[in-house]
Order: C-alpha cells, then structure tokens, then sequence
C-alpha cells in the first residue's frame, strides 16, 4: 500500500512551499505556524541527535506543541545516526512526512519504521552523495530532499553542484518513470529560486526568504510562479 496519498495529491504544476520552521519567531512558534500556514504546503521541522550534526534542534514535545495550531502536514527532517527509533518518536507527537538521510546508518531501517508507522518516508541526501549509489534507498523513498548548503547550517549560500545533483536525480527518476517530489533545502534565495526549478526541484525549503519578507502573501505567491521541470516522456528518455 502506498503511503504517499496526500504527497501524491499536492500540486505538482507549480513549486511546493516546504516552510522552514527553524527561520520563524521560536519565541512564539504556534503563533509563527498559524501566520505562515496559508502561504504554506508543508512546514518543515529539522531534527537532530546531535551526532549526525552537532546541532540539537527540534524535538518531538515540540512538534506535538506546533501540531495544534495548523493544518499543515509536518514534514521532519531527521538528521540522525540509527534515525528509526527517532522516527517513531516523530510519528508518535503527530508527524506527516519524516525523511532520514542516506548517509545515516540504519537510513533502510528508519524507512521501513516510518511506513511501519504508517507514514511516507522520504530520504534526504547531501551534497557528495551520488544519486546513482543510494538508488535502492531511493526506490523505497516517497519523497527526496536534496541539500544545497553545509548541513545544520542557515543562512548560507546555495552550490551550484546542488544544480547539477538536482538533474541527475530527476533524469535518474524519470529512467525509472517514478514522479515523487524532489525538495530542494538551503540557500532558497531570490536569485536560486528559478534555478532549482529549471534544475529539477518540485519544491523548496524557505525560510528566512519568507520569513523576513515584507510581504509574505507576495512573496509566497511569487515562489509559487516558477514551474516544475517537467518529467521527461518514456520516447525523450536516453536509452541506458
């Protein structure tokens, strides 16, 4: 049975809007997540263990506290070593969408424990990580995250070799005629977004480009302009 119901009822005609929650007022965060909700496809928690960065971030009493105060799915983004016992914990306080990375031990295991649970699992993939060698993690993943800055880190510039990593994702999705939403993370800026959609992206991870905007509505719906590479017919496909 597939997981990805709701995942697969989002638009897929313009970019989805992954709003960082890291970015808001965290003195006020239900507030923040009511104000940012109807300008919002999903809000985004980042998680840690303090070992896969050494950043302790969000944490689940947290995301059971924000749950109340919108309609939002929750997407957790969990950086963590041995992620699935976290990912329980995640799908526990009221999780939508929980996405491990590649590159954490147990990222098969963690997977398995957020479909166990009834939830798309999506996997998060950094900046060195060839598409082509996670492609099994990839076959089970619902949705992908594809980071295009340091790791645990805001505010910083996007690489251009997430570009590039963003292509071969799609064309490596669209080979294997599969249609889940790449989102792109870090360095959502003015001057990236049509990039990361002319790339491949079906959505961004926003956060102070929202955040800090003198107007949210027009900023958001601006974001929501840029359209989607679309997936390549069976008949354009390179043969491999």
């Amino acid at each position: 049975m597939s997981m990805s119901s709701w995942l697969d009822a989002l638009p897929r005609d313009r970019l989805l809007l992954d709003v960082s929650l890291w970015s808001a007022d965290l003195s006020a965060l239900g507030a923040e997540a009511a104000r940012i909700s109807p300008h919002a496809d999903l809000l985004h928690i980042d998680a840690s263990d303090t070992h896969f960065i050494p950043e302790p971030l969000f944490f689940p009493d947290l995301l059971r506290a924000v749950r109340p105060h919108t309609d939002r799915p929750l997407h957790v983004h969990l950086m963590a070593h041995r992620p699935a016992r976290l990912a329980y914990t995640f799908a526990d306080a009221g999780a939508d969408l929980i996405t491990v990375h590649a590159e954490a031990t147990g990222a098969a295991d963690a997977i398995r424990a957020i479909h166990d649970a009834g939830l798309p699992a999506g996997i998060a993939l950094m900046l060195d990580t060839d598409p082509a060698d996670v492609r099994g993690l990839l076959a089970e993943a619902d949705a992908i995250v594809l980071i295009g800055t340091p790791l645990g880190t805001k505010g910083t510039t996007l690489q251009t070799a997430a570009l590039t990593k963003i292509t071969a994702t799609r064309r490596l999705l669209d080979a294997e005629q599969r249609q889940i939403p790449i989102i792109a993370d870090g360095g959502i800026r003015q001057n990236t977004v049509a990039s990361l959609a002319a790339a491949g992206a079906n959505g961004v991870v926003p956060g102070s480009l929202l955040w800090a905007s003198r107007d949210l509505p027009g900023t958001a719906a601006w974001i929501r302009t840029h359209q989607p590479m679309p997936p390549a017919s069976p008949e354009r496909q390179t043969p491999r």
